[in-house]
């Protein structure tokens, strides 16, 4: 891995021609699955006996948290590599990712036997890197955060021809991570709600396309009150970019809404609502010691979430999607009460 390579006068996001816009479908979705069924497991979706008495409603927990790089992401890196155009599978990939999206995409590469390289924030969660490097990338540190780092990688993309990997402008990414909210149909077809966290958009966009058009259900999007760039593009009308996103759950970490997510979201998401990083905390602890589940914070958010909507949620069947498990020690720390300030984990 590269020593920590600071950035100067970041450019704004760059629109690569291969980067087709175009909301994907369901029949999209439909066709990820062939991808995903051959190359991942079906994950579970399990009732919550804690969180059902909690909510007063049947409550079921979709653990994509138990996927081969213990995030949702992987579904759409599949997919999106499985129809690579062919000029890319030597010159390789490269996309910009504080964990998930990076696994992900280096999973992927590895799978079909492309090249990666990943640029993550300079002070990320090593754990995750550590996973990166296992499946074959090439890491870079690469300023203070993540849209640091992504604006880094599309510059190498330009220069170099790599194939960037957007984390959340990429329709074969949304269709792959949509392939969860078929598995839930399949399981559940009378949901009534589902709260998925939301960082880049890509999953909430991939519950939109299933369980809302398929069950019109209703699809509630969770982000931290700290790192709200999607919620105001949401509730705004906009895409303006925010001055920070210092929340301590690292995958909902963006200034930027993406524009792709956010014509999904607008048309189609049912809700969006922030939380605080001491109520992601607390989701994480109540998942251990209740569920013993692990989760890492952008993984607990939808569980936040649902735990402040419990007036609303009465009497429903909803699910919560586990995104992710991959914390790192002192974040685990932090969350299960332990003596760790939160402001010592600012920068990881």
């Amino acid at each position: 891995m590269t020593a920590y390579e600071p950035i100067e006068s970041p450019d704004e996001t760059t629109v690569f021609p291969y980067h087709d816009l175009t909301p994907p479908t369901l029949g999209d979705v439909f066709r990820a699955r062939r991808v995903t069924d051959r190359h991942l497991p079906k994950t579970p979706l399990v009732r919550s006996q804690y969180l059902s008495g909690e909510l007063d409603a049947d409550v079921y927990l979709k653990r994509d948290d138990t996927l081969p790089t213990g995030a949702f992401k992987v579904r759409g890196g599949l997919n999106l590599c499985s129809q690579l155009d062919p000029e890319f599978h030597d010159r390789g990939l490269i996309a910009a990712s504080t964990g998930n999206h990076g696994q992900s995409v280096a999973y992927a590469g590895r799978t079909f036997d492309i090249p990666v390289v990943i640029a993550v924030p300079g002070e990320p969660n090593e754990d995750k890197v550590e996973a990166i490097e296992r499946f074959g990338a090439e890491v870079h540190r690469v300023g203070r955060d993540y849209d640091d780092a992504r604006e880094w990688a599309e510059k190498q993309a330009s220069e170099h021809g790599y194939r960037y990997v957007h984390s959340a402008n990429e329709p074969l990414l949304i269709a792959g991570v949509g392939t969860a909210g078929l598995e839930v149909l399949d399981d559940r077809p009378d949901i009534d709600t589902v709260f998925c966290p939301i960082g880049g958009g890509s999953s909430a966009s991939g519950y939109c396309l299933t369980v809302g058009d398929v069950a019109d259900a209703d699809v509630v999007g969770v982000q931290s009150s700290n790192a709200d760039a999607m919620y105001r593009a949401w509730n705004e009308g906009h895409l303006d970019p925010q001055p920070s996103a210092d929340t301590l759950a690292e995958g909902l970490q963006s200034r930027v809404p993406f524009a792709l997510t956010s014509e999904i979201l607008g048309e189609k998401l049912t809700d969006m609502l922030t939380v605080s990083d001491e109520a992601i905390r607390r989701a994480v602890r109540t998942m251990v010691e209740r569920e013993h589940i692990l989760l890492e914070g952008a993984g607990a958010a939808s569980v936040a979430g649902a735990l402040e909507s419990a007036d609303e949620l009465a009497g429903k069947t909803v699910v919560l999607q586990l995104s992710g498990r991959n914390i790192s020690r002192d974040k685990l720390d932090w969350a299960l009460g332990a003596d760790v300030d939160a402001g010592e984990l600012d920068d990881e």
